[in-house]
This record gives C-alpha cells, structure tokens and sequence, in this order.
C-alpha cells in the first residue's frame, strides 16, 4: 500500500483541471500579446480565468495579478510595496516561509529596511500586542505575517491583525498560500493590501500563482521585459497553468464544505490513533488543535528513538510520503526554523502529515501502523 501524505508540499492535479488545460496546450497554442485571432482567443481565456478568480474571492478583475506562483507573488509584493511606496520598516516573525523571512532579511542587509520581529510564544502563537507595540513605535510599517504556518498549522487571526495594521497605517501583506482554497476569503472584509495564491497547493498545476492588490495601491513591477500583466510583470503568460489555476480555485470553494468535513475526520482520526499507539506522542504548534490550526497539517513530534534519523527515510521505503517540517527545507542539515522557534527538543523525530481530499481512512491507518510499527522495534531512549 502506498499513502500520499504530504499535500502541504503539492496536491495531485485534479482531472477537471487537466481537462481544461489540455486544449490550450493542444490547439489554443496562440501568444496572447498577438493581435491574430490565435492570439486574442487565449487573450480572451486569460482574462475569462482572472474574472473567474476575482469572483471567487469577492475581488476585482484588475486586482489580480498572474505570477509563477507563491515565492514570486510574496516577493513582488514585499519588495515591490517597499521600493515604490518608500517603506523603511517591516515586521514580520521568525517562523514565516523562506519565501517572506529571507526576502525582508536581504532587505535588511542591503540597508533598504529596518526589520522587527513580533515575539511567538512557544506554540508559535504570533503575540498581537506585542505586533500593536512595534506598529505603535514604527506607523507606516510593511507587515507580513502568513494566513496558516505551512510547517505547524497554526492559524493567525486576520481580523485582528488587519485592524492594527489599518490602525497605524501600515500595509498588510499576507502569505495565504496553505489557506486558499482551503478557507474562503472575502476580500472586501478581509483588510490586506497584498494576499497570494499557489495553484499547487489546492490541486492545480505546479509553476503559477496570483497576487491579489488592493485598489488605489499602485506598485512597480517586479519582474521587468514586457507589458504584460497591465505592465506589472514582464514575461509570456503561462496560458494553461493559469486557466488551471482558475479551475481549480473554482472546484476549491465549490466543493470546500463537504472536502473540508473529510480532510477534518482525518486529522482526527490520526491524531486519536497516534495517541492510542505510541507513548510519548506529541504535536508540534497548534496543529494538534484542530479550531487553532490547519485543517490539512498535522506535526507530529515523536519520542527520542535509535530510529529518528532514519525515520522518514524509512516511511518512504513502506510507501508513504511525509514531510519533516517544511518541504522546501527538506534534503538540508540546516533543520526546520519554525521548529527551532519553537525550541522543540532536538532529539525528538518531527514529521508533518498533511492531507488532502483524495486520502482515505485507509492510508491514514496504515501510516500510523507503519509508524507505531517502527517505533515498537527499536528501543525507545527517553
């Protein structure tokens, strides 16, 4: 038996999405900047799939920008906002994806910025009065903190973080890649300046993505060459990544509730079966928390073992596919930054479940056994 269990990396592409995709790789293979009929029929699909996404997120058309996917629109927009409205101030915390921390650091480091980190407390809980304390001291700040950690799940209130951010006037960009999708954003309720999508991670095609802009921000681009994107990102269109893209948002929110009731029992059905099998079982974050976290993201952090350094080598060999932390880490002797935030003890074998809407039952018990399995042959050192 086989188990998929790293949906937080990537998701399977879904067949209503390659369907769609199929004919513009097939016969409406036209350059969208063309003025010929080949041309102006995939400027027009273009253009269909940016209205069907700005309808799904309460947005308008022009709002939303195509990139190759979440770091490029998490990039655009920190370094963008920073050079064209001359912010001198970011804030940001120390468990953010790479994607955001290594970008503001190397603003930092270039002098461009002054950087300030809100303090997490030990479940990596992002402390808002002390975010109220930094935006109090340095108004017309950048902030960026994510929607939904991609390594522990824990879930920020973006509410609340909007307000402040509304409050001293600063801008608020997001990182929602683990969220769209998953969760429905409005975003004439929600008070961002920036947000951001990857198609990826809710069962579309892998290389594209979106950046969502407030109305009246006018930002340069980042990606220079052409005129593209309204001028705001040089480059041909990825033509059939982005109508994927748009197909899979729109099965995303059509099928949200009855998925995200599925992909919920799972969660709960592993967190009760890992509890029942292995002594000393813990979970990293909130994520074992199931109203504090992601729904789709367990981090499980098992005992001291003889076996830990070989643990997810060793799930790999029985078939099933996990993650130590954050897939973009994954292959490094560097370790997951998020948990050593958290201070997780370092003798301790740290893997992240993640699960999406074709998993089963099945491949949820059959993981926990392997793992459980694993565990009851080796001796334990506590």
């Amino acid at each position: 038996m086989k188990a998929y269990l790293d949906n937080a990396a990537t998701t399977r592409l879904d067949p209503e999405v390659l369907e769609v995709m199929l004919p513009l790789m097939t016969e409406q293979y036209g350059n969208p900047s063309s003025i010929h009929s080949y041309g102006r029929a995939v400027r027009s699909a273009i253009e269909r799939a940016r209205k069907s996404i700005a309808g799904i997120l309460n947005a308008a058309p022009a709002e939303i920008f195509f990139t190759s996917g979440g770091t490029e629109a998490d990039n655009t927009a920190i370094r963008s906002s920073i050079e064209t409205l001359g912010l001198k101030h970011a804030i940001t915390s120390r468990i953010e994806h790479h994607a955001v921390l290594h970008t503001l650091e190397h603003l930092e480091k270039t002098g461009q910025i002054q950087l300030s980190f809100v303090d997490i407390n030990d479940q990596g809980e992002i402390d808002l009065g002390h975010l109220e304390s930094l935006l109090n001291a340095n108004p017309r700040s950048l902030v960026s903190l994510m929607h939904g950690n991609n390594e522990v799940g824990n879930l920020l209130d973006l509410q609340v973080a909007g307000d402040l951010c509304e409050q001293y006037n600063a801008v608020f960009h997001c990182d929602t890649v683990q969220t769209m999708g998953h969760y429905r954003h409005d975003l004439q309720q929600l008070k961002t300046q920036f947000i951001v999508g990857a198609a990826h991670k809710f069962h579309g095609p892998k290389g594209v993505g979106f950046l969502y802009v407030r109305p009246g921000l006018k930002i340069n681009p980042f990606v220079h060459g052409g005129a593209q994107e309204r001028n705001m990102r040089g480059g041909t269109e990825n033509i059939y990544g982005i109508v994927g893209l748009a197909k899979a948002l729109e099965i995303a929110y059509r099928d949200m509730d009855i998925h995200r009731r599925h992909i919920e029992g799972l969660k709960v059905r592993m967190t009760e079966k890992l509890l029942a099998s292995i002594e000393g079982v813990k979970f990293n974050g909130n994520s074992g928390q199931l109203d504090k976290s992601l729904y789709t993201v367990l981090s499980v952090s098992l005992p001291p073992s003889d076996i830990s350094d070989m643990l997810l080598f060793n799930m790999d060999i029985a078939g099933i596919a996990v993650s130590g932390g954050s897939a973009c880490s994954s292959g490094t002797e560097i370790g997951s930054h998020v948990l050593n935030e958290l201070k997780i003890d370092p003798d301790r074998a740290n893997v992240r479940f993640s699960f999406g809407k074709y998993n089963t039952e099945q491949e949820v018990d059959y993981a926990v056994e392997i793992l459980a399995e694993l565990y009851q042959k080796e001796r334990i050192v506590i």
